[in-house]
């Protein structure tokens, strides 16, 4: 089978939602009685190996680390000033969400800066904290590869770009679910719960 490959073996990649991967193997497999070419990618934030057809990677958003000038870009923009948010929280989340399926480090470095502070006013309900760290954990990951720098060293540059005054790191969950982006049912039932349990954040402004 000859096809053409955007990704080489042992390349770092990104997997939008999933976090930062590497590519272990390139390899055929039968399915439906149909040989396909697969990306093996092993994901070091969740241990787990992934197996993903070539011609269906860029439909993932899976791409490439950015260069240390877009990582820089992404650190820039999380210092800047940002048009008010909505309130209401679920519009918030699915504006939010359809940023991380789309997985650009510009559009992950919106979804930590927008939360971030949103969460200085009022705490965040639990599919958005969610979010927010799934998100933020995405990029320390990218940064960390594409400044080679250390992961602790990144956290604090993070921390540092989003509050240049040094105040405190908001308080997160210890565990958290990552948010996938195949979880469409999974996400609706979470927001009828939502509804049940909390009171809304429509009037909170």
């Amino acid at each position: 089978m000859s096809q053409t490959t955007t990704f080489s073996v042992e390349q770092k990649i990104v997997y939008p939602s999933q976090g930062v991967g590497k590519i272990t193997e390139i390899k055929e497999k039968l399915f439906k009685n149909e040989s396909v070419l697969y990306y093996v990618i092993y994901l070091d934030v969740s241990d787990m190996t992934v197996m993903v057809p070539v011609n269906k990677a860029e439909d993932l958003g899976i791409r490439a680390i950015v260069s240390p000038e877009e990582a820089q870009k992404a650190l820039d923009l999380i210092s800047q000033e940002f048009e008010p948010i909505p309130s209401d929280w679920k519009l918030r989340y699915q504006i939010n969400l359809d940023l991380l399926k789309k997985g650009s480090v510009i559009d992950i470095a919106t979804i930590v800066r927008s939360l971030y502070h949103r969460s200085k006013v009022k705490e965040l309900p639990i599919l958005e904290r969610k979010l927010y760290d799934s998100a933020r954990k995405l990029l320390e990951d990218e940064i960390t590869y594409a400044l080679e720098k250390p992961r602790d060293e990144v956290e604090a540059l993070i921390h540092t770009h989003l509050e240049p005054f040094g105040e405190a790191l908001p308080k997160a969950p210890k565990e958290v679910t990552p948010v996938l982006e195949d979880d469409d049912d999974f996400i609706d039932d979470d927001l009828e719960q939502e509804d049940e349990t909390d009171d809304g954040d429509e009037s909170d402004e």
